[in-house]
């Protein structure tokens, strides 16, 4: 199938304007690569020390000429979706000795919960956990013992930052081992009516904490479809995990048998073995292409405009919002997961989740086919569905049906012909929203401003009854100079409840809203940010504001004059600067760059 014109297009010019960053990339991973193994080019004493405590596989590492298997992982067993990881060492090196091969864990990389630290302190240090990450990854290669890594990872930061990091190492082969989705708990609809509730004061916390416990109950990733889980198709479609590998739940027999296969497959690819594949390889124009095309066919999380960017510059790759956009305009909705939808990840899959997906935009030429994965080369692995037969692990075509019309969709018919993101710009900057499920006539607000410095304002100015009207809220400081750009997700029950009593409501921010981002319209990721003397900080409550997705406009309506005669405001963030570890992180608040570019410190 020809590849849709708008996506070879817009293929050709991130090529065109990556061409000298992309080949300067290309020649070093090219230099970093050693013919041989590379534990053996390590000094007598170098290398006593890497197998010194490694039981069954000192011999292997110390005489041996097969692949050595990195495995870099963010365990820990308070974040549901990374608890499963405990076992998955021993599995590894199990199969790795059974092949010839040895695995050692490399390094950990730390793991926070976007879903703990919402709305508290914590949540200032998540996004520039993605960079850490980044460099924990580098820090767990840099012994040089390994042909290949597997790259444990599910949440939020934290496949991105060990996505990062892996292209640092870019000469190795990669893969993504995820956990699965812990089975759904209740309705995603009626977890959020108690939230709704709460926020009215009409639940008590005892009722709402009850709500979360039947959501949040098992080990596996929340089954909403957020960041999380956007990571893990990210991670598919992009040929990084095994086909049909995101979504199957933990502690499986199938989900272990997938993670064996990963090692078989790390064997084959590696730099000693037949198909040698790089991680640097696979990440190309056309692979992040495919991701963004993904993240629009599945409504997927905002996250992305910052994440993918991130990824990309890693590679060599120049993406900007621009493309994301662009790309918008022909890509169809495929897939409607809460909160773009009543579903949950596992109702996605059951329907015939990222195979059915790939499958339908392989056929309909909206994905590039011709991309290198850890399969080799090409998509057409990824249009079949991993099951067991008699215990053996075997891949089958997908229908071409889907199982779930109200859930999954093809492209023939879709839940819309858009993907649902617009960039937004005006005399406030640039911007982004998420409109999926913003209702249509909800697509333009225009109303005076409220302006806050602080999320917390918000519900402390609702609880007081000075919001029961229409307006949009002005929450700003909050971009990643200020005070790293934390998500504002808490915002979301207090704006919907306003919304469902018909007021006209919007945010505007230079924060983010993460994949929890729903029905209510929300200019995020706005920049300049505030702190770096962006428009933003020119907004004064009272102002019209007007913000027209279907333009792709955001702008405040004051005279031209007014408005470039205005002087910034300015805030004291130093209670934001200390405690919870933050001043640790001021060399990152000082270095990073604006959320356009990806928002982190590299």
């Amino acid at each position: 199938m020809t590849i849709h014109p708008v996506i070879a297009e817009v293929t050709e010019r991130i090529v065109e304007r990556s061409r000298a960053s992309r080949a300067a990339y290309l020649a070093k991973i090219e230099a970093a690569r050693s013919h041989g193994t590379k534990r053996h080019h390590l000094s007598c004493g170098n290398l006593a020390h890497g197998f010194a405590a490694c039981g069954d596989d000192k011999d292997a590492l110390r005489n041996g000429h097969a692949a050595n298997i990195a495995i870099v992982t963010s365990y820990n067993d308070m974040l549901s979706a990374h608890q499963p990881y405990e076992r998955y060492p021993e599995i590894i090196r199990g199969v790795a000795r059974q092949l010839g091969a040895t695995a050692q864990v490399a390094g950990g990389v730390p793991a926070m919960c976007d879903g703990v630290t919402q709305g508290r302190p914590g949540m200032e240090l998540s996004l520039f956990s993605r960079d850490l990450i980044a460099m924990a990854t580098a820090v767990s290669l840099s012994h040089d013992m390994y042909e290949a890594a597997l790259y444990l990872g599910i949440c939020d930061k934290i496949v991105p930052g060990l996505l990062i990091g892996a292209l640092s190492f870019g000469h190795l082969a990669s893969a993504f081992v995820p956990s699965g989705p812990m089975p759904s708990g209740i309705p995603n609809e009626e977890k959020s009516k108690v939230r709704q509730a709460y926020a009215e004061g009409k639940a008590t916390r005892a009722e709402l904490l009850e709500a979360e416990a039947r959501s949040y109950h098992s080990a596996g990733t929340c089954t909403f479809y957020g960041t999380a889980n956007s990571n893990q198709m990210l991670m598919e479609i992009m040929g990084l995990h095994m086909p049909g590998a995101s979504f199957i739940p933990p502690d499986t027999p199938l989900r272990d048998a997938m993670t064996a296969a990963t090692v078989e497959r790390m064997v084959a690819i590696s730099s000693l073995g037949s198909q040698y594949m790089p991680v640097g390889r696979i990440v190309d124009e056309r692979s992040i292409v495919n991701g963004v095309i993904g993240l629009h066919a599945t409504g997927g999380s905002t996250n992305h405009l910052l994440h993918l960017v991130a990824i990309a510059r890693a590679a060599g790759v120049e993406l900007r919002w621009d493309d994301f956009d662009a790309l918008s305009a022909v890509v169809p909705l495929l897939a409607r997961v809460y909160p773009n939808g009543y579903a949950d990840v596992n109702h996605f899959h059951d329907a015939g989740g990222m195979t059915f997906l790939i499958d339908q935009l392989l056929d309909a030429g909206l994905l590039h086919g011709d991309v290198n994965t850890v399969m080799g080369v090409g998509m057409d692995a990824y249009r079949k569905l991993p099951e067991l037969r008699d215990g053996k692990l075997v891949w089958s075509p997908i229908a071409k049906e889907s199982g779930n019309r109200g859930v999954l969709r093809a492209v023939s018919e879709p839940f819309r012909h858009d993907g649902g993101l617009r960039m937004l710009s005006g005399n406030v900057g640039r911007g982004v929203i998420k409109i999926s499920s913003v209702p249509e006539d909800r697509m333009v607000i225009e109303a005076p401003a409220i302006v806050f410095d602080e999320q917390d304002d918000v519900k402390a100015a609702f609880d007081r009854g000075e919001l029961d009207r229409d307006f949009v809220a002005v929450v700003r400081f909050q971009g990643p100079r200020a005070r790293g750009m934390p998500e504002l997700h808490k915002l979301t029950p207090t704006l919907s409840i306003l919304q469902d009593r018909g007021r006209r409501v919007a945010l505007l921010t230079d924060g983010r809203m993460s994949g929890a981002s729903g029905r209510v319209p929300a200019a995020i990721h706005v920049t300049p940010e505030a702190e770096a003397g962006g428009p933003i900080g020119r907004i004064r409550t009272g102002d019209l504001v007007r913000l027209d997705a279907h333009a792709g406009t955001i702008e405040v309506l004051v005279p031209a004059d007014e408005w470039s005669a205005r002087e910034c405001a300015t805030t004291d963030l130093s209670i934001h600067h200390t405690g919870m570890g933050r001043e640790l992180f001021a060399m990152f608040r000082q270095s990073a760059v604006t959320a356009d570019l990806g928002a982190g410190v590299f």
